[in-house]
């Protein structure tokens, strides 16, 4: 299993002249290793090295310059080197601090090298004891299989196809929708998904998920400086799953004893990590949405199947034609964050909602994206158009006229007036379309008849 939108980004940073060494940022077993594995085909020659591996690794303890450091790894993978395109891959590249120095040489004097690097457990070793070169090296984020990704992997080309047509036709809804509920429920890890392939039987994910989470557990000595630091990460890890798309506080979070700043220095080790994201607040409702980090943030985990498998929402979610109303309904727009988050490979791509906090008139919307030079609102929310309060009081604070729905119904455009009389487009859009949003925005604008 691999995500399909990182072949894309790969192919566009191999086309660019000054291009610089690509790391790869994505958090434990979402395929940063089996995608260039497998993209690494369109190349006439592949190095991979695993700096696991101490042949390998020692390529970099020498004192020699870059070329005869390449000139090392042809011979040490016994290639002999053409004038043809040829990548190196260097994984696990955290275990050594010199190969990380590496990437600046191979970018000033070796530019006719493709050169990618990744790493288990890097996002929290970056600023501890490695330094990557800046201006050096650029970034990609690597995520969990988004939703039509998942689809190409279970073979459903139909419903690939009917994705790709905007507007979607009102025929796929149906079955559309049914496919997402299974996303939801399985989630877009790729060792899940490749496990639930084999013999579409949920019972059998059980030792999967669960050896992913022994993983990261068993992580927790790497991220953590000192024993106590390792015990409150453990107790952050464990009680995740039942937060998920609530907003936090760090003191006590789980129940727990612990002060506020052990929580807080837990939870940043897991961001870096890609574990978790902390998602926080703007009181913006124009371009740029800054972030109050004095508000509680929300919490969004790596993978929605995740929670649903941990915090034991299975029999709930199968049970069920909606994920509407499961977890309260805090599955369904977590798993739209997750989608959100898939569209994009750029680190500093991030999510935004918006809060307004009074005394007698609080207001909250699930999401804020930036399109062309408007903040627009998301709610994610079933039910009638005219009970968005929170939605409503966003446009009555905006200077523009569109909102967007995510919900279980199709595909629409409303027109909708505030309570305090002010007119709006809402365009309605089935969860599915959720890593489409901004090509469904740009259609909304497009045609909502409203500039």
């Amino acid at each position: 299993m691999f995500s399909r939108a990182i072949f894309a980004t790969l192919d566009r940073w191999a086309e660019k002249k000054e291009r610089k060494p690509l790391v790869l940022r994505g958090a434990r077993q979402v395929g940063k290793t089996t995608a260039v594995n497998l993209w690494a085909e369109r190349f006439d020659q592949y190095l991979y090295l695993n700096l696991d591996l101490p042949e390998d690794r020692k390529l970099f303890e020498r004192d020699i310059n870059v070329k005869e450091l390449a000139e090392s790894i042809f011979f040490q993978k016994n290639i002999i080197r053409g004038s043809s395109k040829v990548l190196l891959f260097i994984d696990e590249i955290q275990n050594s601090p010199k190969a990380v120095e590496s990437l600046r040489y191979f970018f000033e004097h070796m530019q006719e090298l493709y050169v990618i690097a990744a790493g288990s457990l890097l996002e929290s070793l970056i600023n501890r004891r490695i330094t990557f070169p800046v201006g050096r090296v650029e970034y990609c984020m690597l995520w969990p299989l988004s939703f039509v990704e998942y689809l190409s992997a279970t073979g459903e080309a139909a419903a690939v196809e009917a994705l790709g047509q905007i507007p979607v036709q009102d025929y796929a809804h149906e079955r559309l929708l049914k496919l997402f509920n299974r996303y939801t429920l399985i989630g877009g890890m790729p060792e899940i998904v490749r496990v639930y392939l084999e013999g579409n039987d949920l019972v059998r994910l059980k030792s999967v998920y669960n050896s992913l989470i022994t993983a990261y557990l068993d992580d927790v000595e790497k991220y953590a400086s000192n024993e106590n630091q390792a015990r409150v990460i453990r107790h952050v890890i464990s009680n995740v799953f039942f937060e998920a798309g609530s907003r936090i506080t760090f003191h006590g979070f789980g129940r727990s004893q612990y002060r506020s700043r052990e929580i807080s220095e837990a939870f940043a080790l897991l961001e870096k990590a890609l574990l978790i994201s902390l998602v926080y607040p703007t009181t913006r409702v124009q371009i740029p949405a800054v972030p109050d980090r004095r508000k509680s943030p929300k919490l969004q985990l790596l993978d929605t199947g995740l929670i649903i498998f941990f915090a034991g929402l299975q029999a709930e979610l199968i049970g069920t034609d909606s994920i509407d109303s499961v977890f309260s309904g805090k599955i369904a727009e977590h798993i739209v964050g997750q989608e959100i988050l898939t569209s994009d490979p750029s680190p500093l791509h991030g999510l935004r909602f918006w809060v307004r906090e009074k005394k007698q008139s609080n207001a909250e919307v699930d999401f804020v994206l930036p399109y062309e030079g408007k903040l627009i609102p998301v709610e994610v929310k079933t039910g009638a158009t005219g009970r968005l309060r929170s939605l409503h009081q966003y446009m009555d604070s905006t200077d523009h006229r569109f909102a967007v729905r995510i919900y279980g119904g199709a595909l629409r455009i409303d027109s909708v007036k505030t309570v305090a009389g002010k007119a709006f487009n809402l365009l309605n859009i089935p969860y599915y379309l959720a890593a489409q949003l901004n090509d469904y925005i740009r259609w909304f604008v497009d045609n909502a008849g409203v500039k």
